[in-house]
């Protein structure tokens, strides 16, 4: 069974009584476990808000998503809001890090978030920190950090809580092109080692290649 599948998802926005915005149309879509997906379109093509809805960030107007089989729709917002918790994980063009806190605090706050100790955390904040290769910057704060530096504590806080998916918008879009390669083979590497399915956004061709 794929992790992800979506089934004739359109997603409509409603600006007034005379105008309404189609941002998708009929998509039918599925990611595997251990699968790299790239979502390529240009400026305003709808790849953000289709991301969005495979997260359950949003719902869309009509179709399904599912993931791990369990059908979205049937879900209320807390369900859902649990499940984004524990089976998917983000990450941003921006990084979205907490500025006062460091490496280690950003990459278990979804796991505090969710009720957690830190020291049941500790073994698996270790192997992530070693598998992004920030051991020597976890005290460090964001702003002590390379931009490729942040992207891997994002990176590495999306992993933490061992989602099933992970759902990467623009994640090279803040980094050099050499950098941005590097990124995206992390992700691979990362999809290979944990059986997870990642679904990338880019307008990168290069990236999109991989």
């Amino acid at each position: 069974m794929p992790i992800l599948e979506a089934h004739d998802v359109s997603k409509q926005y409603k600006l007034s009584e005379q105008v309404t915005i189609s941002a998708l149309t009929h998509v039918n879509f599925h990611a595997d476990r251990g699968e790299l997906v790239a979502i390529r379109g240009p400026s305003g093509s709808g790849k953000s808000t289709l991301l969005h809805v495979l997260g359950g960030m949003d719902r869309p107007t009509s179709g399904e998503i599912a993931l791990d089989g369990q059908p979205l729709s049937r879900l209320s917002d807390r369900e859902l809001t649990l499940l984004r918790r524990r089976k998917v994980g983000f990450i941003f063009q921006f990084f979205n890090l907490i500025p006062t806190l460091n490496t280690e605090e950003n990459i278990l706050l979804p796991l505090l978030i969710d009720g957690k100790r830190k020291t049941q955390c500790l073994p698996r904040l270790d192997e992530i920190v070693s598998l992004v290769g920030l051991d020597h910057r976890r005290q460090h704060r964001p702003e002590q950090l390379s931009g490729g530096e942040q992207q891997r504590v994002a990176i590495a806080r999306a992993l933490i809580a061992e989602p099933s998916l992970i759902l990467a918008d623009e994640p090279t879009g803040n980094l050099d092109s050499a950098m941005g390669l590097e990124i995206i083979e992390l992700l691979k590497r990362l999809a290979t080692t944990y059986a997870q399915a990642i679904v990338v956004v880019t307008h990168d061709p290069r990236v999109a290649e991989h």
